[in-house]
C-alpha cells in the first residue's frame, strides 16, 4: 500500500495510539482527520500536530456515525482509508458490582467498540468505494485471543471485532470492490486508557511505527510487539496463554 496518497480518518485521534498514527501518517504526506468527543482534546492535538484536521463527533450517536465519513471525504477531498481505533475500557467484577451499573458500562463499552465501528463500517463503505482502492482498518487487541479477568466486556468486544473484520474481509474480496480490511492487535501500550496500569506496555508510536510497515506490506493481522508471540503461544498452548492473560 502507498501511504503517501492516503485520505485518512481515524476515530479515537486526539490521544494514545489514534494521535500517534495521525501524526505518523501525516509524516508520509498522507491527509488526516482525527475525530473524538472533546473539543478540547481535538484542538489540543491539532495545534500540536502540523497539518491535522479534526472532526468533533460522539460515536453514540447513531446520526452523527451515518453522516462522519461524508463530513470527513468533504474535508479531505475524498476518504480512501478508514481506522476504527476508538475504544473504552471498564475494569470491574460483575461479582462485586451492582447491576445496574454494570449493565450501564457494558452498554457503553459495546456501543464504543463495537457497535459504532461495525455501523461506521457499513457507512464509510460507499464513500470508500468511490475510490480504486481503498482500506478499512480496526484496530482490535491481543485480548481477542484470551479475556484477562477484570475487563471481560472490553475483551469480548475485541473479540468481537475481530471476528468481524475477518467477515468483512471475506465479503470484500467476494464483492471484487477494491475494499480491503486490515486488523491491528495491539498489546497493552501506554495510554490515557490503561493509567495506573502501564507495567511492560509499550508507547503509541512504537505501535503507530509497526502498523505503518504492515500496511505498506499490506498485511491483513498486524500482531503488535508481544502479540507475536502470544499467536505463536496460543497454537501451541492455549491453556497456557489463557493463564498468563488471566489476571494481567
Amino acid at each position: 500500500m502507498n501511504l503517501s496518497q492516503q485520505k485518512i480518518l481515524i476515530t479515537g485521534g486526539s490521544g494514545g495510539i489514534g494521535l500517534a498514527l495521525a501524526s505518523a501518517f501525516l509524516q508520509t504526506g498522507a491527509r488526516v482527520v482525527i475525530c473524538a468527543r472533546n473539543e478540547q482534546k481535538l484542538q489540543a492535538a491539532a495545534a500540536s500536530t502540523p497539518g491535522l484536521l479534526t472532526l468533533s463527533c460522539d460515536l453514540a450517536d447513531m446520526q452523527a456515525v451515518q453522516a462522519l465519513p461524508e463530513r470527513a471525504s468533504d474535508m479531505l477531498g475524498g476518504l480512501t482509508m478508514l481506522v476504527n481505533n476508538a475504544g473504552m475500557q471498564n475494569n470491574l467484577s460483575f461479582a462485586d458490582t451492582a447491576a445496574p451499573i454494570a449493565v450501564a458500562g457494558a452498554v457503553a463499552e459495546i456501543q464504543t467498540n463495537l457497535t459504532s465501528l461495525i455501523a461506521l463500517c457499513a457507512w464509510a463503505l460507499p464513500v470508500l468505494s468511490r475510490s480504486e482502492s481503498s482500506a478499512i482498518v480496526n484496530v482490535s487487541s491481543g485480548l481477542a485471543f484470551t479475556p484477562k479477568a477484570d475487563a471481560v466486556v472490553y475483551c469480548a468486544t475485541k473479540a468481537a471485532v475481530h471476528n468481524f473484520s475477518q467477515g468483512l474481509r471475506y465479503q470484500m474480496e467476494d464483492a471484487n470492490n477494491g475494499v480491503s480490511v486490515t486488523e491491528v492487535m495491539p498489546p497493552l501500550v501506554a495510554t490515557e486508557m490503561t493509567a495506573g496500569r502501564q507495567d511492560g506496555a509499550i508507547s503509541a508510536d512504537q505501535v503507530a511505527s509497526e502498523v505503518l510497515e504492515g500496511l505498506k506490506r499490506d498485511q491483513q493481522e498486524i500482531r503488535v510487539g508481544k502479540v507475536k508471540l502470544l499467536a505463536a503461544l496460543m497454537r501451541l498452548s492455549p491453556s497456557l496463554a489463557a493463564k498468563i492473560l488471566r489476571n494481567s
